[in-house]
């Protein structure tokens, strides 16, 4: 759908789509490099959805396919990413999002102050 492209989606739903507990996917996190959610001002995870694609593949490769962590990685590593269209902005999201918590704790120091 055209306009779920630029949706960011919470662990709970990406949970529900991928029928997964919110553990396996922060586990995931750490030994998927291609699996890097950006994160909200206050810590909430946001999915795009080249990421729950990419939830989903990692899923098939482990639980239909019987590959290991190792192997998922190697096989994922060798396939062609697709980029999809949302994907430029993701950097750009995640460092506006740094800046933006970054200046909330300067409000904050200077209101303390």
């Amino acid at each position: 759908m055209a306009g779920d492209e630029n949706r960011l989606y919470k662990i709970g739903e990406v949970c529900k789509i991928a029928d997964v507990q919110p553990y396996v996917l922060r586990y995931w996190e750490t030994e998927f490099p291609a699996l890097a959610p950006n994160k909200s001002g206050g810590g909430q995870r946001l999915y795009t959805q080249h990421e729950i694609d990419i939830i989903l593949r990692i899923k098939q490769l482990l639980y239909s396919e019987g590959f290991t962590i190792a192997g998922a990685k190697k096989k994922l590593e060798g396939e062609p990413e697709s980029p999809g269209p949302g994907r430029p902005k993701k950097d750009l999201t995640r460092a506006l999002l740094h800046v933006r918590d970054e200046l909330r704790k300067i409000l904050q120091m200077l209101d303390a102050g």
